[in-house]
């Protein structure tokens, strides 16, 4: 009987593996190049085409037969395990390099006997209660954090800095490898200098830092506090993906709460991010999506060149500074209708219906990383970013 159902198994196995693998062709309609465009499938679509398949036993290749890095997450909530017990597998994620006039690519997903090696981390999140309930976030490009309700507590018995915030910072790095651990294991003071792998030398305060949001009235900006709750839904080694929630708060009359999900992809220098919002008191709210007016640490004598185009719904500022580098910050709100500023921020606004969600982008380069070295290069980038936006890839699949 043993015999007969290990036999069975085989036989099962064989007939899996031998399942004709599945072709994914993507196609977009831009002729400008798309590096490390972010590709997903639906997990369940893959286990239609190869039932059985596992995540850890699956090879995607490309025309070349190359192999490429993969992730499975588990965000789709419908997403069931092989055997139909619950949510296991949500998306398959890889990614691919549009060469410029490159409008299609094909790749292919089978099953191999082998398992998968394990792919170079480049995302990565977390939340760091050892530095007063900081959220962190990073990919090879940049990194960032943000502040939680630790930090907004009063002092009491213990000594430690009081800042109410709900700024979004920016960790210039200098190297493509995770520094989020390294950096907070090193201490405070460490990561505030450049000893070989960046640096952290943006300052928030209670402005909008990189891409922050408020509720504007028309003459005033009100903000929430420290984030509330956090959860992590994906983490790398292609996507991570986090949300972070914050509680109700006024505005002229009006009450908001929040909820921010954060894409964070390798290869980009700016993330996606949906924020939600729930409105009591009015139909409709106008959010600003902000990037502070005075982010360079203090003594460097900062020349900040501020560049908004409205065809894009994007703001750029180009900040250079005595002797921490030059540094490109950026957001995309491809729904904005408007700028405008406070004595803090500049500010993007966009009408967002009670219950919304609005969809923006931010980020920051750095000089010392070596890929933007002039005002000029970082709004290419970030033009190129907002195009790649407005006109996303599609994704066939043949079983």
């Amino acid at each position: 009987m043993k015999r007969s159902f290990a036999l069975l198994a085989g036989i099962f196995a064989a007939g899996a593996l031998s399942a004709a693998p599945l072709t994914v062709t993507v196609t977009h309609d831009l002729a400008i190049a798309r590096p490390s465009e972010t590709i997903t499938v639906p997990w369940a679509e893959v286990n239609k085409a190869l039932p059985g398949a596992l995540l850890q036993r699956i090879a995607v290749k490309d025309a070349a037969g190359h192999v490429l890095p993969y992730q499975v997450t588990n965000v789709a909530p419908q997403a069931k395990d092989p055997e139909g017990k619950g949510v296991a597998y949500g998306d398959l994620i890889f990614q691919y390099d549009f060469a410029a006039g490159e409008k299609s690519a094909k790749f292919t997903v089978e099953q191999t006997e082998e398992v998968s090696p394990v792919f170079p981390t480049k995302t990565f999140a977390r939340y760091i209660p050892e530095r007063l309930d900081d959220f962190a976030w990073e990919n090879d490009k940049v990194g960032h954090r943000t502040y939680g309700p630790a930090l907004a507590e009063p002092i009491t018995t213990v000594s430690k800095e009081v800042l109410v915030t709900s700024g979004l910072d920016v960790w210039c790095k200098r190297v493509s490898y995770p520094i989020v651990d390294r950096w907070y294991n090193k201490g405070h003071d460490h990561y505030h200098h450049d000893e070989g792998e960046g640096m952290d030398m943006y300052q928030v305060g209670t402005s909008r830092g990189c891409g922050g949001t408020g509720v504007w009235d028309g003459k005033t900006l009100f903000a929430a506090r420290n984030y509330k709750t956090w959860k992590i839904v994906a983490n790398g080694p292609i996507r991570a993906i986090f949300e972070l929630t914050y509680e109700t708060w006024e505005a002229n009359g009006v009450y908001v709460a929040e909820t921010k999900r954060f894409t964070v992809d390798a290869g980009h220098n700016l993330d996606r991010i949906d924020s939600t919002f729930t409105v009591a008191g009015a139909k409709e709210i106008t959010v600003a999506v902000g990037l502070n007016k005075k982010p360079a640490d203090k003594g460097q004598d900062e020349k900040i060149t501020t560049t908004p185009v409205a065809a894009d719904g994007s703001l750029t500022q180009w900040v250079e500074q005595k002797t921490n580098g030059l540094l490109g910050t950026a957001i995309i709100v491809p729904a904005s209708s408007a700028a405008t500023e406070d004595d803090r921020n500049q500010l993007l606004l966009a009408k967002v219906a009670a219950g919304g969600t609005l969809t923006y982008y931010a980020g920051a380069g750095w000089s010392r990383a070596g890929e933007f070295t002039s005002a000029e290069s970082w709004n290419a980038y970030v033009a190129a970013c907002a195009a790649r936006a407005k006109s996303p890839v599609r994704v066939t699949l043949t079983p």
